[in-house]
């Protein structure tokens, strides 16, 4: 069995005022830290940005809107699908202004992809090793 979960779709870019233009959306899922998603975006071979995401956030995000920082995520219709809408906030440019997209993925295909991580590892038997952790800092390891 593969541990880990991978979906690879193509998603819509909206950097500024621009029109949406396809981009290529990797998806991956490691039960190893089983709270986040990891999402590299590429166009032409060539990663454009890569994002760590909590699961439980995307989730959400395909209900209603979540994120207040650097991440928002909300559903939206179009035509006769919904989407989900990630805003993303980067880096600090130049003139004060930080550099800003908004990628949107079909609902559905984000929502199968979770589907596949939470038979991997269900909401609520996330294993986290806080416990290990605090052992190895107690004993000064």
């Amino acid at each position: 069995m593969n541990p880990f979960v991978h979906k690879t779709l193509v998603v819509e870019l909206q950097a500024g005022d621009s029109d949406r233009f396809p981009v290529l959306a990797h998806l991956s899922y490691d039960p190893a830290d089983p709270f986040a998603v990891t999402v590299v975006f590429s166009h032409d071979g060539r990663v454009l940005a890569r994002w760590q995401l909590d699961r439980e956030m995307v989730a959400d995000g395909l209900l209603g809107p979540v994120g207040v920082g650097d991440v928002r995520l909300s559903p939206q219709a179009r035509g006769a699908g919904r989407e989900l809408r990630m805003e993303f906030l980067g880096e600090p440019r130049p003139d004060g202004g930080r550099h800003h997209a908004v990628v949107y993925a079909w609902a559905e295909t984000v929502g199968e992809f979770l589907a596949e991580t939470r038979r991997m590892v269900a909401p609520g038997q996330e294993d986290a090793g806080v416990d290990d952790f605090l052992a190895d800092v107690l004993a000064g390891r």
